[in-house]
């Protein structure tokens, strides 16, 4: 793809962790330009470890780093002054923190008008817990992840980030919507406003539906019946995911695999409205999990290919990056340092975008973009007066 979605689009990033940087790093997969605004120490996600940290690395490739100190009022009115040259500005402060540095949306919108100025919380503006910290943990709790995801009085954490990295796609779909709307808007940018809390609400649509359709609050298997799917251990130790939903032909392909046509002749699964009452669910649970150790995972999936049963092999991480349908798609690359990549999640005319390998070091682009900006004299004045930090700079 000679020419990427968001070419010439700039970006300013006032933005630490992930929920803000990842929707920064979706943009500049896409191709715009980003400006990283960190304080002279480097933002927290680095560990200390530079440019090494594989976290930071992930969210933050391809990016330019300015160092600022936003305490210092030279600084704010650098950015301010920077602001009309820019599409974009994301931040991920708590609220009122940005009106309280003087960069609120309504200061930043009277200097450039056509800004998509983009405000990422925990809860939102307002309400009884505008003042509460929030990270991914608080979000999956409070917007019923961790509900949904275990079973009942047995609530425990989840294996990863949700929470944050959901509401980067969000703040990233938002931010494109706005660009959209704005070429029909006379140019004028929009005030975007989400949070973590509205943000996982995308992840749990699905469950909050059944939960008032069925009258109940779903935990980790409340939907399993429905949609006919099972996870199973092999002879090999591993495990296997199916999912059979309402096809009468995928649960007669699953008896033929396993030779258990016998159950055809069973009228608590005649039908797929017999199959999903919960009891007779959970018989053919046990049916299967016998059935499923008796073979190793490779002969499960010799057998459950060859009968067109949707199945897949419950994969590691490290399995995931390998694997041969990985490895076609391209899906993964590596950094300068060898830090594993995960590409952008689209094709474009058959091209994935690549990501830029580099991830800078803090205030590596301080001088070059505060010159390119405000000019060579006003960028070494901020520097001298230690407003900015450039120790890259040659």
């Amino acid at each position: 793809m000679a020419h990427k979605p968001l070419e010439g689009i700039r970006v300013l990033e006032v933005a630490a962790y992930i929920s803000g940087p990842y929707a920064g790093a979706i943009l500049a997969s896409l191709g715009a330009e980003v400006v990283k605004i960190e304080p002279p120490e480097g933002e927290a996600f680095r560990r200390k470890d530079g440019n090494r940290s594989a976290y930071f690395v992930q969210y933050n490739v391809g990016k330019k780093s300015v160092a600022l100190d936003l305490k210092a009022p030279a600084a704010i009115c650098a950015i301010k002054a920077m602001l009309p040259g820019f599409d974009v500005l994301i931040e991920n402060m708590r609220p009122g923190k940005m009106e309280q540095l003087g960069l609120g949306a309504a200061v930043c919108r009277a200097i450039s008008p056509r800004l998509v100025y983009t405000s990422v919380s925990g809860f939102g503006s307002g309400g009884p817990l505008v003042d509460r910290p929030a990270y991914d943990s608080i979000g999956q709790s409070i917007g019923g992840i961790y509900s949904i995801m275990n079973d009942p009085g047995d609530v425990r954490l989840t294996g990863t980030c949700m929470a944050d990295l959901i509401t980067a796609i969000n703040v990233a779909l938002g931010i494109l919507g706005a660009l959209v709307g704005r070429a029909g808007a006379g140019g004028t940018g929009v005030h975007i406003e989400t949070s973590v809390m509205e943000a996982v609400s995308t992840l749990t649509i699905d469950a909050m539906s059944q939960a008032f359709d069925e009258g109940l609050d779903p935990v980790r298997q409340t939907r399993h019946p429905q949609a006919q799917n099972f996870c199973l251990r092999t002879a090999s130790g591993d495990s296997i995911t199916m999912h059979l939903s309402s096809s009468e032909k995928f649960w007669r392909a699953l008896l033929r695999a396993t030779g258990r046509e016998d159950l055809l002749a069973d009228p608590r699964f005649a039908r797929f409205q017999d199959r999903v009452i919960p009891e007779h669910y959970f018989v053919i649970k046990g049916i299967m999990e016998a059935e499923f150790l008796r073979q190793t995972r490779d002969e499960w999936e010799r057998r459950l290919i060859e009968n067109d049963v949707p199945f897949a092999p419950a994969l590691t991480l490290r399995e995931v990056a390998v694997h041969p349908q990985t490895e076609w798609l391209g899906m993964m690359d590596e950094s300068d340092n060898g830090r594993v990549l995960v590409r952008a999640p689209w094709r474009f005319d058959g091209v994935r975008p690549a990501r830029d390998h580099h991830a800078p070091h803090v205030g590596e682009h301080t001088h070059e973009v505060l010159a390119d900006l405000l000019g060579a004299e006003a960028a070494a004045a901020l520097i001298g007066a230690r407003a900015a930090d450039a120790p890259q700079a040659a």
